[in-house]
């Protein structure tokens, strides 16, 4: 399977079709056999294997989360779901190399992140966005410019990060520790400088790692939130309205960035491009964080009117995409954060004709 194209992002297990991969964003059978109901429980039980906490959630919940490797070709992150009686599989690949700030194409503004000694910084965005890739490829250079201790909470490891100039231990947990908040809790103690909780997934978990910023610990992170207004109202949303007060003032103190990202598919048919947005703390970010964004102050006007501060917005790159001929214009519209909006700032700008098919001799 993960020979049959390149680029492919996820393996899909399933009764009644067969194997399919994901490349580029769509699915591609391979081979045309059709797997069975039992072949799939086959291989959900070789994946799972022996363990216990993965085969309890699979029978108990109906779904587990667990990793496996393939030494010396890729490692996965595996989801086991039951659907109708019978099992999926969903495999989502992870490149057995820690992808470079020059393989991803981030901006240069976020080599910033590496040099900073305190504080949080989020990376949100859609399952499948790349945050994952992203968080590993800021972690790497921390690992060669530095000689920190740095600590990792995921679940499952993803990205494998060896001893450089840095010490990093990495927890998986379920196997290492039994949830987020309490390895965080535990990460306190064991003198780390640079903190990676695969999510914030709870109330506890985001008290804990702002706690962790405020005492002097560079705390990265990821939610599922499309854009830095809804990384700030998912975070004060989860507190009691009494608490959300102090909570904004917590958090306008503590981040450092909010890095969006989402995926869209490139106009030539040969992959997608990650579009990113970047929040920056700046005396008016944290002002809008504090106080709540109003009418003519929100977090957008701020990275709209700071580029050259190092911030971006979603719509702005998706417009220099559009004009430089990289994503085309329809689906630039289906992305784009205000479609409208998008559109009056694109109002200038005329679409290369289509090229004729060439017709045969």
């Amino acid at each position: 399977m993960l020979r049959s194209a390149t680029k492919i992002s996820d393996l899909f297990f399933s009764p009644g079709k067969p194997p399919m991969v994901e490349v580029n964003g769509n699915l591609a059978p391979v081979g045309s056999r059709a797997l069975s109901v039992e072949d799939v429980r086959h291989i959900a039980s070789d994946l799972i294997g022996n363990n216990k906490y993965a085969l309890g959630n699979l029978r108990e919940q109906g779904s587990c989360d667990l990793s496996y490797s393939l030494p010396g070709t890729s490692r996965f992150r595996v989801n086991v779901f039951m659907q109708r009686g019978t099992s999926v599989i969903v495999m989502r690949v992870i490149p057995s190399k820690i992808p470079s700030f020059t393989e991803l194409n981030l901006p240069e503004e976020l080599r910033n992140i590496v040099d900073l000694r305190n504080g949080v910084v989020l990376v949100t965005g859609p399952t499948g966005s790349g945050k994952s890739s992203t968080l590993a490829a800021i972690i790497d250079l921390i690992n060669k410019q530095h000689a920190y201790h740095i600590l990792t909470i995921e679940d499952p490891i993803e990205f494998l990060h060896p001893h450089q100039n840095c010490l990093v231990h990495q927890r998986e947990l379920h196997s290492d520790t039994t949830s987020f908040a309490q390895a965080l809790r535990a990460a306190l103690r064991q003198a780390p400088k640079v903190i990676l909780v695969g999510e914030m997934r709870d109330r506890e978990t985001i008290e804990i790692a702002m706690e962790a910023a405020e005492t002097g610990h560079l705390v990265l992170s990821t939610l599922h939130t499309i854009d830095a207004s809804k990384t700030v109202e998912r975070i004060v949303g989860v507190f009691p309205l009494a608490e959300q007060h102090a909570i904004r003032n917590r958090l306008a103190k503590s981040f450092r960035y909010i890095v969006s990202q989402r995926l869209i598919p490139r106009k030539d048919g040969s992959g997608r491009v990650a579009t990113i947005e970047i929040l920056k703390s700046t005396l008016r970010t944290r002002e809008y964080v504090e106080k709540g964004e109003i009418e003519g102050k929100t977090l957008l006007d701020a990275m709209r009117v700071a580029k050259t501060e190092g911030m971006q917005h979603f719509d702005g790159e998706l417009e220099n995409y559009i004009r430089a001929g990289i994503i085309d214009f329809e689906t630039g519209m289906a992305y784009a954060t205000n479609p409208g909006n998008l559109r009056l700032e694109l109002a200038d700008f005329t679409p290369p004709p289509a090229e004729a098919p060439q017709s045969g001799s």
